[in-house]
């Protein structure tokens, strides 16, 4: 199944007659989102596939993230699936920039977007282990094994320190954000 990839100016034209899924980390998500999206971090996808199988019958899904990197691969994810959804070009910051709006739950705290999360954890534990080599040399390791890491992120457009990064507390819902059984649910009633 190919992946198709809808413009912000497309998007807004076909937003009442779709279900929209926002693939990023519940904090990323609460701290704006396109109007109506509902939260399925992608690494919880296949948890979703009956639930989204049955949105995409009623409706056509479209994935969200932030630069449209996540929902891309969420979509090749689901098309594996038999799942067909299209993918928003350069996600909620493209979608911001054109000037539509994004919906911002009361409360809701300022969460950078995965990408800056990894490249910020990433170079401080190259640089941490650069200047801790100064003095004691094994710690050079600590930064090649960042750099292998990156590497094969790179090759395999998988990221396992954004996996991790998704997990720590500021990355979850706030009290109060729907479940994600609740999602799936709205998702698919």
């Amino acid at each position: 199944m190919t992946t198709t990839t809808l413009t912000p100016a497309q998007a807004i034209a076909r937003l009442s007659e779709s279900t929209v899924v926002d693939v990023r980390s519940p904090g990323e998500y609460a701290s704006g989102h396109l109007p109506g999206a509902h939260n399925i971090p992608l690494d919880r996808l296949n948890e979703a596939a009956d639930a989204l199988r049955a949105a995409a019958r009623r409706a056509p899904l479209l994935m969200v993230c932030a630069s449209g990197a996540r929902s891309a691969k969420g979509c090749a994810q689901l098309g594996s699936l038999g799942i067909e959804a299209a993918t928003l070009e350069g996600g909620t910051s493209a979608w911001a920039a054109a000037g539509n709006p994004v919906e911002h739950p009361v409360g809701a705290r300022n969460i950078w977007p995965m990408d800056r999360q990894v490249r910020l954890a990433a170079g401080s534990l190259v640089l941490v282990g650069s200047v801790a080599g100064l003095t004691w040399s094994p710690a050079h390791w600590l930064s090649g094994a960042i750099g292998a890491g990156l590497l094969f992120s790179g090759v395999t457009n998988a990221c396992g320190m954004a996996a991790i990064l998704g997990k720590l507390p500021y990355n979850r819902a706030a009290k109060g954000a729907a479940t994600f059984e609740q999602t799936l649910r709205r998702v698919a009633p």
